[in-house]
């Protein structure tokens, strides 16, 4: 049953980031559920909820450990820095709002 939960609660995550943060490249907004990152995110950002421990500062060093390819792979940039400021904040309360109904 914790499983099913578990399940529940990352894939509602994985939407609900996918829809609402972006990448930001030339003032072009990407989704994350278009750059099918989405679920990496969900997925890196879980524990902090199940620790209870969400906060902006280990939110910023999830998504710096979070590498994203560019030009065909050959290079890889960390997430937060595609990220503009909005979408990290953004992303934070998501965070939290998901940690209240846990």
């Amino acid at each position: 049953m914790a499983n099913i939960n578990t399940t529940e609660i990352l894939e509602s995550l994985a939407a609900e980031i996918g829809e609402n943060i972006y990448i930001d490249i030339s003032k072009w907004h990407l989704y994350l559920a278009d750059a099918k990152l989405h679920t990496v995110v969900a997925e890196k950002m879980y524990p902090l909820l199940a620790e209870n421990n969400v906060n902006e500062n280990l939110v910023v060093d999830i998504l710096g450990s979070i590498n994203v390819k560019i030009g065909g792979g050959r290079r890889e940039l960390p997430l937060i820095d595609l990220l503009p400021m909005q979408c990290q904040v953004n992303l934070v309360d998501i965070l939290e709002k998901f940690q209240k109904n846990m």
